[in-house]
């Protein structure tokens, strides 16, 4: 595993982790809101790595990435920094990427595709992943967890935030017994994203329908038939609009499949990447 720091377009620091070999088909992780690289867990991303070339980024405001002041409602931005891990990675046409987001991560996809096109994507996977946002879009419904933890999770109160966050509860690991440690990395980690981060990401409204129904690449779908921060309706919707798509809805899983059955998780991901 390597540690590596790469500019965006406007100057802001973004830090990825890489894994396995450096001419493996790259594989591009993307996380959800208020959260890191590390959310994966490093038995999952050493686990991919036997395969691919793993590219597990922090997203601006995120992790060890550096905080600007401004780009978190931007689509352009969210696409500049893609854009520049792929350059650093020496992904292009000749070397297209499969990228993966969770929650947040599937609207970053979005913004990347909307910007840049599928040229230097293979494929696409959405984990529990919003495409949307906004009222009345279907690619953004959220589940009673998330609806539970606003607006207070964006506060700068820590009473506050502390009780909003907690109200995640065992949402990003399914039940909470014999994954304490787990749960309580993924809480700490919502509580270190600056509370401005945690509020800008969702002072934006875009609608990316058109753009899944157009979209020239296979697509995976993998949700939680329980998931109480992104509804499994937005999943269906995606479904409903891809072209080339597959679905993988996990019974009884809430917002972290890959938290709650890791083994499963890479055999589904790894069959998919290895098939496009």
């Amino acid at each position: 595993m390597t540690v590596r720091e790469v500019l965006s377009a406007d100057g802001t620091t973004l830090v990825y982790r890489a894994f396995g070999p450096e001419d493996g088909q790259p594989l591009v992780l993307l996380h959800g809101w208020a959260q890191s690289s590390k959310c994966w867990g490093e038995c999952v991303l050493d686990a991919l790595a036997e395969h691919f070339r793993v590219v597990a980024v922090d997203l601006r405001g995120h992790g060890y990435s550096g905080v600007p002041d401004t780009g978190y409602d931007d689509s352009k931005a969210w696409a500049a920094d893609v854009e520049a891990v792929f350059a650093a990675e020496g992904v292009s046409e000749r070397n297209p990427a499969v990228l993966l987001g969770w929650s947040y991560g599937g609207l970053v996809i979005c913004d990347y595709l909307a910007t840049h096109g599928s040229g230097a994507v293979k494929g696409v996977i959405l984990v529990g992943a919003v495409t949307s946002l906004g009222r009345g879009e279907k690619g953004g419904r959220i589940g009673p967890a998330m609806r539970a933890a606003i607006p207070g999770a964006m506060s700068e109160d820590p009473r506050e935030a502390v009780r909003t966050l907690g109200s995640f509860g065992d949402s990003l690991t399914g039940p909470a017994e014999g994954k304490g440690v787990v749960s309580q990395a993924l809480f700490g980690t919502s509580l270190t994203t600056p509370p401005r981060v945690r509020a800008a990401m969702f002072a934006r409204t875009v609608s990316n329908d058109e753009l899944l129904t157009d979209l020239d690449v296979p697509v995976f779908v993998l949700h939680g038939s329980d998931d109480s921060v992104v509804d499994v309706s937005a999943a269906h919707h995606v479904a409903s609009l891809t072209p080339h798509v597959t679905v993988s809805i996990w019974d009884g899983v809430d917002h972290g499949p890959f938290v709650e059955d890791p083994d499963r998780f890479v055999d589904e991901v790894t069959r998919f990447v290895s098939s496009v």
